[in-house]
């Protein structure tokens, strides 16, 4: 009986994964041009030779602030100022913190080749002590796609 029930699931299997003839292959969908679109169709890809020219560059003035000695409950507030040296225009998707506790902005708008933009970074230290060390991962149509940031220092009670 058990057998039978787990034949029976096996064709059913069988059946679910055929191969459906009306599509001929993968394609690409494009819905639209909007300021990310570019993410999407990157021009970086595995099985090709990386060409860098068809991609922004972001170029951070620094990747690091120290923001030294603080009280608990203090706010941290930078900009990480960024230019965008690539020959397209930048378009950041994202620019997320590594905790709860810091809050990012960016640009929403492309950047074009050569202009310049800032992260806001705006971290609240509230119940928290120690040493401190907040990455921000921002997401862009860059090489590598994702670049980093951070706020560093040391948070007493």
């Amino acid at each position: 009986m058990k057998i039978s029930y787990v034949l029976i699931a096996a064709g059913l299997l069988l059946q679910a994964c055929k191969n459906d003839s009306s599509d001929s292959g993968v394609r690409e969908i494009r819905s639209g041009d909007g300021p990310n679109a570019n993410l999407i169709r990157n021009p970086a890809t595995a099985d090709m030779p990386l060409d860098t020219s068809k991609l922004a560059k972001i170029e951070y003035e620094e990747k690091e602030f120290n923001f030294d000695t603080i009280k608990s409950g203090d706010i941290v507030e930078h900009r990480f100022k960024f230019k965008n040296t690539g020959n397209v225009p930048l378009s950041i998707l994202n620019a997320r913190s590594s905790c709860g506790c810091t809050v990012s902005e960016w640009p929403q708008d492309p950047i074009p080749p050569g202009g310049t933009g800032d992260i806001y970074a705006r971290f609240n230290t509230e119940g928290l002590a120690q040493k401190q060390a907040k990455l921000i991962v921002v997401t862009a149509n860059t090489y590598p796609n994702e670049t980093k940031v951070k706020l560093v220092g040391f948070v007493k009670k």
